[in-house]
């Protein structure tokens, strides 16, 4: 996520030269061939603005679909937040002891509470890393976005979910949640099974278990929202024709051109070039943004800052706890906050 008032003007020329390049050749090519060879190849201009309009409206359409799917990622995310910070007051508050617990001293309880606390960090952990694995309709494999890698960092593809874990979990809880494919499924398991034996030895009653267990529930739910958006790319129909109706307003635009600019006069018709530059790149990068945007777990510096968002919620649990010693925020790279 992008947290600077906006792009510099570098930055997105540094993304869109490659298509920068390709513009200016398709633009002189026939300009060339008009002025110094007399060959006119021309294509009247109003058959061409009426497929501009169309392209226009179906880029809308993409862009505004593709900003939903990445708004519902980023209010999951907040739902997730949320239920995290109700985890840890359910932890401390719903999980006691009484007199009947003599052999359980308060020490034990916080270690209790750290346990339950620190495998939900480790669910975020788990969860963060399952969502940025990559898909095959995803693009951040893509040149001009794998080369923009280098202007940040994103943790989980940089990071080792081995290493992330064992900072929350036991040996054992670990070995056994890297054995399975849904880590972050199994962890949830794992913190349910432990609510049952608490609530066994009586450390929590019937109606504190329920209401602990269903935020469980919750938190299955966003869960699987994740997924959702994650599993279900934006429609390859969609995206498909929207591309190809885009390139074929591209390659027709300069044709369409040199005759306008031939009406104003002599050499107006060099101006062919730039302005193919100038109105194909509006629309190629229109299409980019919508790209870029429409998989907002990836790894794209647009997409939910998944880390910052988790580091946030395990420095408030960890205060929850008392720790003294607690990491700090995640710091945005180039204003890229991933």
């Amino acid at each position: 996520m992008h947290i600077g008032r906006h792009y510099t003007l570098r930055e997105v020329l540094y993304w869109t030269r490659r298509d920068i390049y390709f513009l200016f050749v398709l633009g002189t090519i026939p300009t060339v061939l008009y002025e110094l060879f007399d060959i006119k190849l021309v294509i009247p201009w109003v058959p061409i603005a009426l497929i501009g309009t169309a392209v226009a409206f179906i880029v809308g359409f993409k862009n505004n679909a593709t900003y939903g799917r990445l708004w519902e990622a980023r209010q999951i995310w907040g739902s997730i937040i949320n239920a995290s910070r109700s985890w840890g007051i359910l932890v401390k508050d719903f999980v006691t002891i009484n007199n009947s617990h003599a052999d359980i001293s308060h020490d034990d309880l916080k270690q209790i509470h750290k346990r339950l606390i620190y495998r939900h960090i480790g669910w975020l952990t788990a969860l963060r890393f399952q969502l940025r694995e990559p898909r095959p309709w995803e693009n951040l494999t893509r040149s001009y976005n794998a080369e923009y890698r280098s202007h940040y960092s994103v943790p989980e593809l940089e990071d080792k979910l081995d290493v992330e874990l064992s900072k929350f979990l036991m040996e054992d809880e670990l070995k056994y949640v890297l054995s399975k494919r849904n880590r972050a499924t199994q962890l949830i398991n794992i913190q349910s099974g432990d609510l049952r034996m608490l609530a066994e030895k009586g450390m929590i009653d019937n109606f504190r278990h329920v209401e602990m267990e269903n935020m469980l529930v919750n938190l299955f739910e966003q869960q699987g929202k994740c997924e959702r958006i994650k599993n279900f790319p934006y429609p390859r129909q969609f995206a498909t024709l929207n591309l190809y109706f885009v390139c074929l307003f591209t390659l027709l635009v300069p044709f369409g051109m040199l005759q306008e600019f031939d009406k104003l006069g002599e050499n107006f018709v060099w101006l062919t070039i730039p302005f193919t530059v100038l109105v194909c790149w509006v629309f190629l990068t229109m299409e980019k943004i919508g790209e870029v945007t429409e998989n907002p777990f990836e790894g794209t510096p647009n997409d939910v800052p998944m880390a910052a968002l988790t580091r946030t919620i395990e420095i408030d649990l960890r205060e929850m706890l008392e720790e003294k010693e607690i990491p700090g925020p995640v710091a945005a790279v180039n204003n890229i906050l991933m």
